[in-house]
């Protein structure tokens, strides 16, 4: 992972001190990165995902935009949209010991939608530090065909447009020509455009404002991934991670690098067409000086 640029000085933002925005396609383990991560001293989050704190205002709503997807681009950030989403996660955010935050503060952000709002966040939050947590496309898929399956991630009931009783996970452009699609091949096109339309917009960002990190190296080898992330993200961390990490709230069954093997018959198939974006993550995700010490 990239270190020592990401721990420049801040641009004076009187309140939101380098907010560290966490961007991963779903179920791509970054409910743990966000919940190791608010074990640090330095950081203060919402308490969870941010998904009422911004889709409560109704020009951020994605029925405001036509149902067409949870991307929010700088056109969205107007002068009143962005001074109350601040003032939100202001009056919200909380250190891991839930007291409020002080006048200037380290905010965490979370929610994978946030990997479809780049430039937005980048208009409410100008000195913000993006942080890219990269996995195997394979488990990716596998974990987010689980999700559908669960039906513990729906996120629109009764979607205008979709023929079937809900839609899971993220809202990426495109879902409309989905709806005769079997769930394989859904996943496979909410992970391929959201990762396009997160790496198009990572690649806008000045190096020095985001970094990588990788999900089996985080969960193998957590004593050294999480300290230099910290450094790389210029916060301390003062917790012992013998032990590992604990499983995130939202994980569904104990992390394997073999799991997403039970759904190979249906994910095998889908490779091919895919291997244009796994390439361009992967490249993304080198470039953006991963370490692999698992």
């Amino acid at each position: 992972m990239t270190r020592g640029p990401m721990v420049q000085a801040a641009i004076a933002d009187p309140v939101f001190d380098r907010p560290v925005i966490l961007l991963s396609p779903p179920r791509s383990g970054s409910t743990l990165l966000f919940e190791t991560l608010a074990l640090s001293p330095d950081l203060h989050t919402v308490g969870g995902e941010s998904h009422r704190l911004i889709e409560s205002m109704p020009e951020l709503r994605v029925d405001a935009h036509g149902y067409a997807s949870n991307r929010l681009t700088a056109a969205d950030a107007t002068p009143a949209v962005v001074a109350e989403l601040r003032a939100r996660f202001r009056d919200h955010a909380r250190d891991r010991d839930g007291r409020q935050a002080p006048p200037r503060f380290r905010l965490l952000e979370k929610t994978p939608k946030n990997a479809l709002r780049i430039p937005f966040l980048r208009e409410v939050f100008p000195d913000a530090r993006f942080v890219y947590l990269h996995r195997d496309a394979r488990q990716v898929l596998a974990s987010m065909i689980d999700a559908w399956l669960s039906g513990r991630f729906r996120t629109y009931v009764h979607l205008p447009g979709w023929p079937h009783p809900a839609w899971s996970l993220v809202l990426t452009p495109g879902w409309q020509a989905l709806a005769d699609a079997p769930i394989e091949r859904i996943v496979a096109a909410q992970w391929a455009s959201l990762t396009e339309v997160m790496l198009d917009d990572l690649s806008a960002l000045p190096p020095e404002r985001w970094c990588s990190v990788r999900y089996d190296a985080l969960v193998t080898s957590p004593a050294t991934q999480v300290p230099a992330l910290c450094e790389a993200i210029g916060v301390r961390w003062d917790q012992p991670l013998d032990a590992g990490l604990r499983m995130s709230r939202n994980t569904l069954t104990p992390p394997d690098p073999h799991k997403w093997r039970r759904h190979a018959a249906v994910i095998e198939p889908l490779l091919d067409a895919l291997e244009p974006t796994i390439a361009r993550a992967e490249q993304a995700a080198a470039d953006a000086g991963v370490a692999r010490l698992g």
